[in-house]
């Protein structure tokens, strides 16, 4: 069965889930390589970590770079995570911007030394969506949710995932979230 995403009108596959927790809806997509402001913060839970790396990632898209260029934002903001092998979240986390069209060709150097601008090539992944404001217990379930209804059937990478949002923090209700799975090359 193929539905379609209300968000995006691309189709969505759906499976059973092998864990029996019901249905989950997933879709393998194509994502954009290019440049991208990082950030990595070890040693700090997940939440914690996010908080203290988006505060930095929007002073260099709010203009806290060499040219003191505002840039816009893009979306999703994605960040990487790395599951421990009881499925727990490590204290290490890497927020991943892409860097707006406009100034892939010569991005603005960040005034901030934690800040770095990173290649990243394209990737496919196997994605799946859901609201609320989400915290790193969120992503977790909804990452075994994915791995359950992808086992045997998908190959992807398991030392990270990436999470992402695309909503500002101050939109209460409608927000989507997503777990993505790197579909391995093999």
């Amino acid at each position: 069965m193929t539905c379609m995403d209300k968000n995006s009108r691309r189709p969505m596959r759906r499976c059973s889930s092998v864990a029996g927790e019901g249905d989950v809806f997933y879709e393998e997509r194509a994502c954009e390589g290019g440049k991208f402001a990082t950030v990595e913060v070890t040693d700090k839970p997940v939440d914690e970590a996010l908080r203290e790396a988006m505060p930095k990632v929007m002073k260099y898209v709010g203009g806290s770079n060499d040219k003191g260029l505002g840039m816009g934002m893009t979306v999703p903001i994605s960040f990487a995570v790395f599951p421990s092998d009881d499925g727990n979240l490590q204290n290490r986390l890497k927020v991943w911007f892409r860097i707006p069209n406009k100034f892939q060709s010569d991005p603005p150097a960040p005034s901030d030394d934690s800040i770095k601008i990173e290649d990243r090539e394209g990737i496919t992944v196997y994605s799946t969506q859901f609201g609320g404001y989400a915290k790193a217990a969120d992503y977790a379930a909804q990452a075994a949710q994915l791995r359950s209804a992808l086992e045997s059937t998908a190959t992807y990478q398991t030392d990270f995932y990436f999470c992402t949002g695309y909503d500002p923090p101050m939109k209460p209700y409608g927000r989507r979230n997503e777990v993505w799975l790197v579909k391995s090359s093999e």
